[in-house]
């Protein structure tokens, strides 16, 4: 499938009709070659993937927006659908191709396409179709674009991130899963709604696997700055544990509410897989709970393991993750998510 883009070459062969609109003023100079020109990726155009575009475009990320997916009509269609809202966004090139050659030079793939899993299909036979997939995807990226950032959205995320990484022989640094971003904004948001405050006041994470072993760090969880259950403790407050657990399941099965509800998530995913893209190619230094290698960190052992730390993103991914307090009983959940997922890898055979 051929790219669409705008062009002002619309003039009798081809002429440059830009030169005939504008008019250079005196003494000036050239556009500075150090202007930085930032282009994203993104890969498979699903709900998820055409969330995650949408986001971009309106929150004004790139200069160049590409689409990647191997059904060309319905990928022509989204481009087209995009393009023609160009009057009411930002000023953005779209592009889309079959081709990963379009995607040279990006500063950020967003991978986002995965296999539909089939009627009475075992978990672990979607996941080898996932990885079979990414086999065709991951190398291209990393040669058309040696120095971009992988984003990895694709489920499931943690061993999809690993994979990437080893696909991709990058740094460790320069592949990233979203992880449990979007867990821990549901579980500021549930937070949030128990206390009857503001959601963006709210400290709180999810970390571990992207699934049912995930770890909710109570411990570490503030409201303006006030540590939630120390303040409890000290005002001789009584809580029920049981009450904390009942939060953290409906963190997990959000995302299920959800899909049996309309079928799909999307809008969610696609602010989460934003807000991380603003974090990385803004280099605003900000601390996100994203699927990291976390092997050697809070006594993860046992092998190579991509999981969800607070980590903070920047121009060079992730540049460092933070030493976060966890409770004994919280350290060893981590763990245990740590070889859930080690478990899954194994099967692999990778």
């Amino acid at each position: 499938m051929q790219k669409s883009e705008s062009t002002s070459s619309l003039g009798p062969g081809g002429l440059d009709l830009s030169e005939a609109f504008f008019k250079p003023i005196h003494r000036a100079a050239p556009p500075s070659p150090t202007k930085r020109h930032t282009k994203i990726s993104v890969i498979g155009a699903g709900n998820v993937g055409m969330a995650i575009a949408q986001t971009i475009l309106t929150q004004d990320l790139a200069d160049e927006l590409v689409l990647v997916d191997a059904k060309p009509d319905k990928l022509r269609g989204e481009m087209l659908d995009l393009q023609h809202a160009a009057a009411f966004l930002p000023r953005t090139k779209i592009h889309a191709s079959v081709e990963y050659a379009i995607t040279a030079g990006s500063d950020l793939c967003i991978v986002t396409a995965g296999a539909r899993q089939i009627p009475g299909e075992s978990r672990l036979n979607l996941l080898q179709r996932n990885v079979a997939l990414f086999r065709n995807i991951i190398p291209p990226l990393a040669r058309f674009s040696p120095d971009t950032i992988l984003l990895i959205v694709s489920n499931p995320v943690d061993v999809l991130t690993y994979v990437s990484w080893k696909l991709s022989g990058f740094p460790s640094n320069r592949v990233i899963g979203s992880g449990t971003n979007l867990d821990s904004s549901r579980f500021r948001f549930l937070i949030a709604d128990h206390l009857d405050v503001n959601a963006q006041d709210v400290q709180a994470y999810i970390i571990g696997e992207h699934g049912d072993s995930s770890v909710a760090l109570w411990s570490s969880i503030s409201v303006g700055g006030v540590p939630v259950l120390s303040f409890l403790e000290r005002q001789q407050i009584p809580y029920e544990k049981q009450t904390l657990e009942n939060i953290h399941k409906q963190v997990i099965g959000s995302a299920y509410e959800v899909i049996s509800l309309k079928g799909y998530t999307s809008w969610a995913i696609g602010y989460s897989a934003a807000n991380l893209a603003r974090s990385i190619l803004r280099n605003q230094r900000k601390i996100h709970p994203v699927s990291v290698l976390a092997t050697g960190l809070y006594g993860i052992d046992g092998g190579e393991v991509f999981l969800s730390l607070p980590a903070q993103l920047g121009r060079g991914g992730v540049l460092g993750v933070t030493n976060v307090h966890l409770s004994d009983e919280e350290g060893q959940r981590l763990r245990d998510s740590a070889n859930t997922i080690l478990e899954v890898q194994s099967q692999l055979g990778i």
